[in-house]
């Protein structure tokens, strides 16, 4: 950051506004202390502001909590964390785009943006997931977050996000970034301090190298079961391009991905806050899920997205053993000793899995995976539940995935 020029210009004593999203970023509370820390000691006045449009149920408080949790606050960061809801008008991009921006960020000297730069979701571009499109969407709010997605309905989200970050850039404010990459074990891999002024193009850059680091299934499942989903894990709460289906629900649409073709969701994580979007591209999902989803928040994300799809409630049962034992059925095969089973925590980790034994042959031909130890009978209880598949794994305790 020190290399990177930030600071030109600024007045020493200048208040400076950070911004930081909802998504489950590795170290994303010792990266943003570091961030106030060398703006502290620069001489400035930094303060945090959730940067997350709709999420957290849009309210000033949910936002602040989703901050909270991942360890970022007053008494953490060091500097005050100011959540609210009111934006100010930037006027509307070539597209007739009207934009806003936060009003306490717009108020300060200058806007510094916290964020990871990855593959979007929803579709394929060279600028995705990073700090333009939080610039654009997470800037905005919720006033602006309901306008963009309706835009990007019609234009395309890669051309919104390019048209309403142009915007915003155009105000001044945006100083610039840090772009967060990691690679395909959800660490930290690399860092860049990016200047508002070469945004756009090193973003670029960054999110090329990013998608080099992908994690990826090695093989076709017939099915895949998922711990949780969440939005701390993806902002479709799982990621479209591990478990390679469309955002409606669409059955292996990345080329990128080996074709699954049932997914069985088991929980959804306690950092989604109750926000269950993704729980329409299941297949099935154990019905514990359905008492953990907390409805506003839900429908707020889906409607402001504009997409109602992302919800839509799968078929479900009681136990682990029949949500499988039933999707099993649906895939082609007579017998379930052909079914391939692929088990993972989620979709943002998948340095870990577990595999049904017919899939053996496959693994020993990979060169990139190591066999952790040897074939189990799956552990179900006597309600025929299991424990997580980090558990499984030998990785934690032995413990059920929670109500």
């Amino acid at each position: 950051m020190r290399s990177a020029g930030l600071d030109s210009g600024l007045e020493p004593g200048a208040r400076i506004a950070i911004g930081v999203g909802s998504r489950g970023i590795a170290n994303i509370a010792t990266i943003v202390r570091a961030v106030v820390d060398y703006w502290k000691g620069a001489g400035f006045r930094p303060f945090l502001f959730p940067a997350m449009g709709s999420h957290g149920a849009a309210t000033a408080e949910g936002q602040a909590d989703v901050l909270a949790h991942y360890g970022i606050h007053e008494a953490t960061m060091g500097c005050p964390v100011i959540s609210q809801l009111d934006v100010v008008p930037l006027g509307r991009t070539g597209d007739g785009i009207e934009t806003f921006m936060d009003r306490q960020a717009f108020e300060s000297a200058g806007v510094f943006l916290v964020n990871r730069v990855k593959w979007h979701t929803d579709f394929a571009g060279k600028l995705e997931s990073g700090l333009f499109k939080m610039m654009a969407i997470g800037l905005g709010k919720f006033a602006g977050a309901q306008r963009y997605h309706v835009h990007a309905l019609k234009m395309g989200l890669e051309r919104m996000v390019r048209s309403v970050g142009r915007k915003v850039l155009s105000s001044g404010k945006i100083l610039g970034g840090l772009a967060i990459v990691e690679d395909g074990n959800h660490d930290t891999a690399g860092v860049w301090a990016v200047p508002g002024a070469v945004m756009e193009s090193k973003e670029e850059e960054i999110l090329a190298i990013a998608k080099s680091w992908m994690g990826r299934i090695p093989f076709p499942l017939d099915v895949l079961m998922i711990d949780e989903i969440g939005k701390n894990y993806s902002g479709a709460g799982m990621d479209t391009k591990v478990v390679n289906r469309g955002i409606d629900g669409e059955y292996n649409p990345w080329d990128t991905a080996p074709p699954i073709e049932r997914i069985y969701i088991r929980g959804l994580s306690s950092l989604s806050y109750g926000n269950a979007v993704g729980l329409g591209m299941a297949d099935v999902i154990h019905e514990r899920m359905l008492r953990q989803i907390d409805w506003t928040p839900t429908l707020i994300n889906s409607l402001t997205s504009g997409r109602p799809a992302a919800i839509r409630t799968p078929i479900h049962f009681a136990s682990d053993r029949e949500c499988l034992e039933r999707v099993a059925l649906t895939v082609g095969k007579f017998e379930l000793s052909e079914v391939t089973i692929g088990w993972i925590a989620n979709s943002l980790d998948i340095s870990m899995l577990a595999v049904s034994e017919n899939l053996l042959d496959a693994v020993r031909g990979n060169s990139a995976l190591d066999i952790l130890g040897p074939a189990q009978e799956l552990p179900f209880d006597r309600a025929g539940d299991l424990p997580t598949c980090e558990s499984v794994l030998g990785l934690t305790e032995a413990a059920p995935v929670g109500d």
